[in-house]
Formats: C-alpha cells, structure tokens, sequence
C-alpha cells in the first residue's frame, strides 16, 4: 500500500512527475540505443545489393526532384495482401544505399519497390508522357517534358563522391568512370564490359526509344527497371535472410 501512496504523491506534485517521467524516457532510451553502438552493421547483408549505377542514380534524383515518392512508397509490408499484388515484402537492405529512402506506407499510385522489369521501357515512356493513355482511372499527371529534357551529366561524378561520403560503397575506379558508364547504358550498341563489371545486373538500353539524345527519361525509366530486381528472392533464406 506504500508503493500507492507513493505514488498517489508523484501524481499530484507536477515537478516530481516530470522528473521521474524524464528518467524513465532516459533509462528506457539507453536500453534501446546503447546497444546500436556495439553493433557493426545494423542492416543484414544481402547477396545481389550494389551501389545504383550513375544513370539509375540520376534518375532517382528526377524521381525525388518531381515528388513521385509523395504518391509511390517503396516498401512492401509483410501482409498477405501486399505480398500477393507486389511481390516478397521489403527489406532493409533493399535500401542500405538510399540516401534519403523511399519507405512509407501512404500511397495514392501503387507501390513501386518490385516495378523494375514488370513492364517494357516502352510502356514507361508511354506512362509517363500520357498516363490515362495506359492507366484510364490514374490521376498521376503527365512528365512527357522529361523526354525532350537533357540529361545533365556534368555534375554524376559529384554525385557518387556525395554518395561515397555517406557510406556507399563507391570506389574510385566507378567515380573516374562515372560519365562514361552513364552514357554507355543508355547506349545499346556501346561497350559495357566496364559498366557490367562495376555495377553487376546493369541493363543498358535506349530507355527512351530515342538514340539521338540522352534524356531524363532515359535515367527515370533507367532507375525504375531496377527497383527489385537484384535480390533473387528464390534462394532467399527467410530464416536466416541470406542466400
């Protein structure tokens, strides 16, 4: 009975309350973090996971840059229904390299962490310029600027050193090679050798169906066609979660 009347005098007097309130928000608070410091990775390694290529990484920059991800999360939850329509649901090492990353679970569009290699270039490229053309009943609005918009490449070098400083895994060999590799995989009929080498899985394609120019079409569909793609989920160990 003394523990309540104790306690009975905590509830009434407001500065003993605050304190003991902030002293168990601190102790429940170390228990929590303190051991986060002792911990080399936080984030399981998964078998597949590279850094995004310079064109895939500039077309995550158009990505953020037009607010997709304020209509498009990039995280499937582990519920029946979502695993049923998407795919396997989203892991953490999926996004190791996003800086920022797309989780979240408000959506007006669908959920695009498994749309890379579900639908052609072309039907992005159509989707994207005109959206009800493909989709009647979406209220996503049109980006068919993107096709006739350059791609600045000056500044992708810049990018990945950004990205290195962050913690992803950039090496020097892919930051000197930068430009080069951003234009070979939007070139069907350049050498990739180098590109495949240092960015495993790459796909390069005319994205846009235009050759003539390097567009920012190119690095947005470029970027959407990886997205889930380098994961092979069929000799994931959900138990140990690693290949």
């Amino acid at each position: 009975m003394s523990i309540l009347k104790n306690h009975a005098t905590l509830e009434k007097n407001a500065t003993l309350l605050l304190i003991a309130s902030l002293a168990v928000v601190t102790v429940g608070g170390i228990v929590e973090i303190a051991p986060l410091f002792y911990l080399q990775n936080t984030i399981e390694k998964v078998e597949g996971m590279r850094p995004y290529t310079p064109l895939e990484l500039a077309g995550r920059n158009i990505y953020i840059r037009e607010g997709c991800y304020a209509c498009h999360s990039q995280m499937i939850r582990p519920f029946r229904d979502e695993v049923e329509r998407y795919g396997h649901y989203s892991l953490a090492a999926e996004s190791m390299y996003d800086h920022s990353f797309q989780w979240g679970s408000k959506r007006t569009g669908p959920d695009l962490a498994r749309v890379g290699q579900r639908y052609s270039n072309e039907w992005h490229v159509q989707h994207l310029i005109s959206p009800r053309s493909v989709v009647p009943e979406t209220v996503m609005p049109s980006y068919a600027f993107l096709k006739d918009n350059p791609l600045d490449t000056s500044g992708i070098s810049a990018h990945l050193v950004a990205n290195r400083r962050l913690g992803v895994p950039y090496t020097d060999d892919m930051i000197a090679n930068a430009t080069a590799d951003l234009k070979a995989q939007a070139d069907p009929d350049a050498d990739t050798k180098g590109l495949e080498s240092r960015y495993p899985k790459a796909k390069a394609a005319d994205f846009d169906g235009n050759k003539q120019a390097l567009t920012e079409m190119d690095a947005l569909v470029a970027y959407l066609q990886m997205l889930g793609t380098l994961v092979d989920f069929s000799t994931y160990d959900e138990v140990s979660g690693s290949r």
